[in-house]
């Protein structure tokens, strides 16, 4: 086989394996605006806690950050559920530049007060498998993106089970749907808010434990998948969760690929460029509905 072929094949994957994982950081956001309408600008701080808690776990215990990721999700889900309590429900019923300047500050709140509890240095995990890779016939499968591509999945099909087959998925669809309707159904609206925010940030903070071990925790850590977070749910369709996925698998290849025929410097701008270009053409993303 060509080694040219071999390289856009290598790629390919590579860039699979990492936009599953982006697609499960940014599906807790889309369900918060899905069911919220809320845009929560702090939710990779989320992710940033979420490895915190797998690299505290892993210090402290031995445990392994992809087991750890489960506590993360409940740690994520207890602060996002006292968040959207306390924070979030006041502001429901104000305008959009509210909730921005809430969620915004809340984003630097958590990042700086986890500088003063933690200092800004960068802390990673050492795991049996670290550096190990399986071949896949000529490719090569690295087996920390590979787990945390498994996981990813696995924590996606729990949440799409949970959403489409629990009292507690139906009621969150049906508060999306039509507020007024599910609470003259019976619904609790506010705890339906509040668990879908929690489940929201839960999942952020779940990708968040499962990338650990390729990647290194700082208090700054959520900044470098903000943007690509907030780009990921656009692109699949805001409030979408299968676009979600969608949008991280096009994501991560689009910014392998970059990688592979353009300088470094050049990844994120073609992977925008290419954004761009699709919304010109699909303005509600890939899976995107048409709205009026």
């Amino acid at each position: 086989m060509l080694p040219e072929l071999l390289q856009f094949l290598q790629a390919v994957l590579d860039g699979l394996l990492l936009g599953g994982v982006y697609g499960v950081i940014a599906i807790g956001l889309t369900l918060i605006f899905g069911t919220l309408n809320v845009v929560n600008f702090a939710q990779a701080e989320f992710t940033m806690i979420g490895m915190y808690v797998a690299w505290f776990l892993w210090h402290a215990l031995g445990i392994d950050p992809l087991l750890g990721a489960v506590i993360s999700f409940a740690a994520g889900f207890a602060l996002g559920a006292a968040v959207e309590a306390s924070l979030i429900r006041p502001v429901m019923k104000s305008t959009g530049a509210a909730q921005i300047f809430l969620t915004v500050g809340l984003m630097m709140v958590l990042e700086n007060g986890a500088l003063l509890l933690f200092g800004s240095d960068y802390r990673s995990v050492l795991t049996p498998y670290q550096t190990t890779a399986y071949r896949l016939g000529p490719l090569f499968v690295s087996a920390p993106y590979l787990y945390a591509f498994v996981a990813a999945l696995l924590g996606a099909g729990l949440m799409w089970l949970v959403m489409m087959r629990s009292w507690l998925g139906r009621a969150i669809r049906a508060t999306a749907q039509d507020r007024m309707a599910a609470e003259l159904s019976g619904i609790n609206t506010r705890l339906v808010h509040m668990a879908a925010f929690g489940i929201g940030t839960g999942m952020s903070a779940f990708g968040g434990g499962v990338i650990l071990p390729y990647s290194s925790v700082s208090p700054t850590a959520g900044a470098q998948y903000v943007v690509i977070m907030f780009l990921v749910v656009v692109l699949g369709g805001l409030g979408n969760a299968a676009g979600a996925l969608a949008g991280g698998l096009a994501a991560g290849v689009i910014q392998s690929l970059s990688g592979l025929y353009a300088p470094i410097q050049m990844q994120n701008l073609t992977l925008f460029v290419l954004f761009l270009a699709l919304l010109y053409f699909r303005p509600n993303g890939l899976l995107g509905g048409k709205r009026a």
